[in-house]
């Protein structure tokens, strides 16, 4: 009989039996290597988390906490919130209505404003991207390079470009105040700021009568050691947009711009100053 004419099934018998007693058939034979221990891929698996936060971070989203009142009634202290880094990407820059976290530009930041994390381990947990940030500014964006501000109309309400803005969705005033106080200076309902400087915003926190912002910075007639233009903030100095309220979940939210603000027009009206002695200098 040729090998042709031998049965497969037999041929697969005598090859089970030709193997040796107690050695297990070689497709039941465990193959590959083993894996790590269990410490070891906790490890890697910190690692790589670590590093996909610090990505993120620095390039996409970041943390921070809210650190005082001047954002009240939406955003309030200690309140946690993402910001969105690529939002300005590509040519892009803060749009009036945008809810902005930016650095210090001199002097601005409050004794809250300046506090960090408070142990060591929430501290180098934030410089990664894995705890909320502190040591920045949340405002408003209420003027873009061009823009001339006025408080107020005879509403109380603010005037960009010559176009009211009814803000009374998100913005906070003491009884009998007005949506644009200057709290330093001796005219609290009347100034006047801008034409705002090329690459800078003018920004105000929305709750208006306690928020050192830009209208706590200008310069009133009858202050001597003001600086004209400290009022600004450098579009370099903006982290990001806020786009999220992330805690408490109970308030949890996704920030959109006001629609209000879409109606200003692009330039203010012919014959617009600038009534706070500001020369709308940086």
């Amino acid at each position: 009989m040729t090998s042709e004419d031998r049965d497969p099934e037999t041929d697969v018998e005598e090859s089970r039996s030709s193997s040796s007693p107690g050695e297990e058939p070689d497709e039941t034979r465990p193959r590959g290597r083993r894996g790590l221990p269990v410490w070891q891929e906790t490890i890697v698996l910190m690692v790589i988390a670590v590093g996909l936060a610090v990505v993120i971070k620095a390039f996409f989203v970041q943390a921070f906490y809210i650190p005082s009142e001047s954002m009240e009634p939406g955003l309030v202290k200690n309140d946690r919130i993402l910001v969105q880094k690529v939002s300005y990407w590509g040519g892009g820059s803060p749009q009036r209505g945008d809810v902005v976290v930016f650095g210090d530009p001199g002097g601005w930041l409050t004794a809250d404003e300046e506090s960090e994390p408070g142990n060591l381990l929430t501290r180098a947990m934030a410089k990664i991207g894995l705890y909320p940030t502190g040591g920045h500014l949340v405002k408003r964006v209420i003027g873009v390079a061009g823009d001339v501000i006025h408080c107020c109309d005879t509403q109380g309400r603010l005037e960009v470009n010559g176009k009211a803005l009814d803000e009374t969705d998100y913005a906070k005033v003491d009884p009998g105040d007005c949506y644009g106080p200057q709290p330093t200076g001796s005219q609290q309902c009347d100034w006047t700021a801008g034409p705002v400087p090329p690459g800078h915003i003018f920004v105000m926190g929305d709750n208006r009568s306690h928020s050192a912002d830009s209208s706590y910075h200008l310069c009133s007639p009858d202050v001597t050691d003001c600086v004209p233009g400290h009022e600004y903030v450098a579009t370099d100095l903006v982290v990001g947009r806020v786009f999220m309220l992330l805690w408490p979940f109970s308030r949890f939210e996704v920030l959109h711009r006001p629609a209000d603000f879409a109606t200003i027009p692009d330039s203010p009206p012919a014959g617009s100053t600038d009534g706070t002695g500001s020369d709308g200098g940086s």
